[in-house]
């Protein structure tokens, strides 16, 4: 079957393809001359393998190097696979927040937002967030793909979004750069920007980081805004510790519903948090199968850990418009058993590493 044809690249989207056959249908699209992307093609000289004949599931995308560092120079027309064509449907060219490095790029096409959007509508629709209701989304826009999800979240659910925008990566270099007052300033003038909103419009849903959030949960009259207010809390974009999360579910917010997200500029989004029993309280997150999978591994190694176990996390994504395997994330997590038919593992307690690529780990306020 010739790889511009292969039906499981563009299976419905409400389907799940088998991961066995998806991957190495990925293979020929991304590795065939007329239909991957350039940079794939010319990476493929210096792999000492032929993807199309030795890559056939999961398990063998650990084969591949980790070339994320490399995104941060590529043109971005070389990330758009050729089987395209010259008019390829380009939602937006998106960045990483800058945590260790420049930023690394990647490209998002059309075809995987509308996949990706409609497996984060089910779970809106199951978690019981408000149809019609405005949304607060604290946090980066710009070259940031969270500001992308979020405002199509709140247009499938029929509502407005309200923005406070940020640039983190401000933050992050006051930080780094021993100017921590400057960095103290800047989030309290986001924190100021929210609650004007908060005390003038009708909001349902409020989206924010971990950092921006606890620093919310200081202003009394804003927490009081917010449990009259709104209805959901969704954080992303930052770690929130299990004592955190347990604090502000319980005796801040008591009465808001409180969601994660978990993801990557390089899975080109975000994963929500599973749904289990209140007194578990416990965030885990799953993958998105067979696209986006997660591993847990011994950084001494790379062997899986045990469940229950912490360990680095290993990140891949294989779409038809995008290939980034086994990119070795700078967080930490426990080894959850995954659900029945997902790729890979499912993560919780996920925490930043102190130090990545010989660079010290700031989150700042993202």
């Amino acid at each position: 079957m010739s790889p511009c044809t292969d039906p499981i690249l563009d299976c419905p989207i409400d389907q799940v393809p088998d991961s066995r056959e998806f991957v190495e249908a990925a293979m020929r699209w991304h590795f065939s001359p007329e239909t991957g992307s350039p940079f794939w093609l010319e990476r493929a000289r210096t792999l000492g393998f032929d993807p199309r004949a030795d890559v056939r599931s999961f398990e063998d995308l650990r084969r591949f190097p980790n070339v994320t560092n490399e995104l941060r120079e590529v043109r971005v027309e070389d990330l758009i696979p050729r089987g395209y064509g010259p008019d390829a449907a380009v939602a937006g060219v998106f960045e990483s927040g800058g945590t260790t490095g420049p930023p690394k790029r990647v490209v998002v096409l059309r075809d995987w937002l509308d996949r990706l959007m409609h497996r984060l509508e089910q779970d809106l629709e199951a978690k019981g967030y408000p149809e019609n209701g405005n949304w607060l989304s604290l946090g980066p826009t710009g070259p940031h793909i969270y500001g992308e999800l979020l405002r199509r979240q709140a247009e499938r659910r029929g509502g407005i979004r309200l923005t406070v925008d940020m640039d983190p990566r401000w933050v992050k270099r006051s930080i780094a750069e021993g100017r921590a007052e400057e960095a103290e300033r800047y989030a309290e003038h986001l924190i100021d920007q929210s609650a004007h909103l908060l005390r003038t419009q009708d909001v349902r849903v409020m989206v924010t980081t971990p950092p921006l959030l606890t620093r919310l949960a200081r202003r009394d009259a804003l927490v009081g805004l917010v449990n009259e207010k709104v209805s959901v809390i969704g954080w992303s974009g930052a770690h929130m510790d299990p004592d955190t999360h347990y604090l502000l579910r319980t005796e801040v917010f008591p009465g808001v519903r409180l969601y994660g997200m978990y993801g990557s500029t390089m899975i080109l989004g975000g994963l929500p948090e599973r749904v289990v029993p209140p007194e578990q309280d416990v965030v885990v997150f799953d993958a998105f199968s067979p696209y986006v999978a997660f591993q847990v591994v011994d950084p001494r190694t790379g062997e899986s850990v045990r469940i229950g176990d912490r360990g680095q996390v290993v990140m891949h994504h294989v779409s038809k418009s995008f290939l980034l395997p086994n990119n070795l994330e700078r967080d930490l997590a426990t080894r959850v058993a995954a659900p029945p038919g997902q790729t890979g593992d499912s993560v919780a307690d996920v925490g930043p590493l102190p130090t990545f690529e010989d660079e010290p780990v700031i989150e700042g306020v993202y």
